[in-house]
């Protein structure tokens, strides 16, 4: 009899848990229509007003009074420009970490639309046009959003929700540090401690309406890398009394296209090894002193990750002597990849359905492009995943591109599913 009576007391706190909790996803339905426009003209205002890597000062104060008029405890200055707020639930549970990049792109608007930046910054040293090419303006303003609605039901939470608004996703400038490594040495994960994270970036490949996920690695480890090479200068009519540089880099471009293709094992993970810059000489009859050189590494595995700097360092300085030049290869620290939790994702995945529809809620495939929200997720099981801003019938022109363009109704998505995710999270969804 006593274990009767205990089993139809926790079958009914479990349906009273459950009609609580549907009732908030009505609420949270509710007020992303209410509040979509206001996303919409937020979304404006950061797209207008595009501000790079650990220079978003003007966009830090915009989200910072924007939260404390909401009654958040906001932190400013965080990894320089960052803004972090924090809402404490009516009742005890779960620290959640929401996150949103601000830093825009050293890229020069070519859209119609009529809040088009026109703005220009620094980058390396030159003036350049400065755009939101890749959609942190929407994932700013999704935030935003998501603040309002939990603020606005705080009484009906069961935990605490740390809001981090993080500069220079895209890479601080050269000898400075920022981003999200810079934000997790400062403790942004701490006071209180974080026990998951959720992230999301909009994408103009993904149709308006879905989302695309998967469990562990969802997107690559990044590495840039510079590489000097040194001969001897001489008269382009006699190389023989010079050592080709020019000569030994195209070797070493050529040579570095084996790494992927005979040394990976492709049926494992995918590798990108790309040379995106090559610098050498001043006039077609002489034959340079030095020719430099700047590429990127990306991998879906650690371990191939290792063997590219490997093979890398070994055909560069192997070539070079060849030609009897001298090579000097730096690879530069980079990013992580991007690891969704397995079973974080298992548990949270049917929120994902559930908010866009059992069809439109899709495993993806990996991808090459990388993200630094992996520094995150190396101390706290996150979940990582992207929400659709294709146009329907519009080509998409690509992320970090002139014409870059996002689709303002897909941002809807992203509101009701990170809301979505706190308040299952908390009522212990999957569990």
């Amino acid at each position: 009899m006593k274990q009767l009576f205990l089993l139809l007391l926790f079958v009914f706190a479990s349906s009273a848990v459950m009609a609580q909790t549907s009732q908030l996803k009505q609420i949270i339905d509710e007020r992303a229509d209410d509040i979509e426009q206001e996303v919409i003209e937020w979304r404006r205002h950061f797209h207008e007003h595009p501000e790079l890597s650990n220079r978003e000062f003007e966009t830090a104060e915009y989200i910072a009074d924007y939260l404390t008029g909401l009654g958040l405890e906001v932190e400013t200055g965080v990894a320089k420009t960052g803004v972090v707020a924090l809402l404490e639930g009516g009742q005890p549970g779960p620290v959640i970490g929401l996150r949103a990049d601000m830093d825009a792109l050293p890229v020069t608007e070519r859209t119609d639309v009529p809040f088009a930046s026109t703005a220009t910054g620094i980058y390396q040293g030159k003036e350049v046009g400065v755009m939101h090419a890749c959609g942190h303006d929407t994932h700013m303003a999704i935030l935003m959003g998501v603040a309002k609605i939990l603020t606005d039901m705080k009484d009906e939470l069961s935990g605490t929700v740390k809001f981090i608004f993080q500069p220079a996703e895209e890479g601080a400038p050269e000898g400075e540090e920022g981003g999200a490594e810079l934000m997790v040495k400062e403790g942004v994960l701490e006071n209180p401690d974080v026990d998951v994270i959720f992230g999301l970036h909009i994408s103009d490949y993904v149709p308006v309406g879905t989302i695309r996920y998967r469990p562990e690695g969802i997107m690559a480890s990044v590495n840039s890398f510079s590489l000097d090479i040194k001969g001897k200068q001489a008269h382009g009519s006699a190389p023989w009394n010079g050592i080709d540089p020019i000569v030994t880099a195209a070797q070493i471009i050529n040579n570095a296209q084996t790494i992927v293709s005979r040394s990976m094992e492709l049926t494992n993970q995918a590798a990108v090894v790309t040379f995106g810059v090559i610098e050498g000489g001043v006039r077609n009859n002489i034959i340079p002193e030095s020719v430099s050189m700047q590429g990127t590494i990306r991998a879906l595995d650690e371990d191939m990750r290792q063997l590219i700097f490997e093979r890398l360092e070994t055909i560069v300085q192997n070539t070079a002597a060849s030609n009897g030049a001298e090579a000097t290869l730096t690879i530069n620290k980079g990013y992580p990849i991007t690891y969704n939790d397995p079973e974080l994702t298992a548990r949270m995945a049917p929120t994902l359905v559930e908010v866009a529809g059992e069809n439109n809620a899709i495993i993806m495939n990996a991808i090459t492009g990388a993200e630094d929200f992996s520094f995150f997720q190396e101390e706290v099981p996150g979940l990582y995943f992207f929400v659709g801003g294709k146009a329907p019938g519009r080509e998409a022109a690509g992320h970090h591109t002139p014409d870059f363009y996002i689709d303002e109704s897909g941002m809807k998505l992203g509101v009701r599913a990170m809301s979505n995710l706190v308040v299952d999270y908390m009522r212990g969804a999957g569990m």
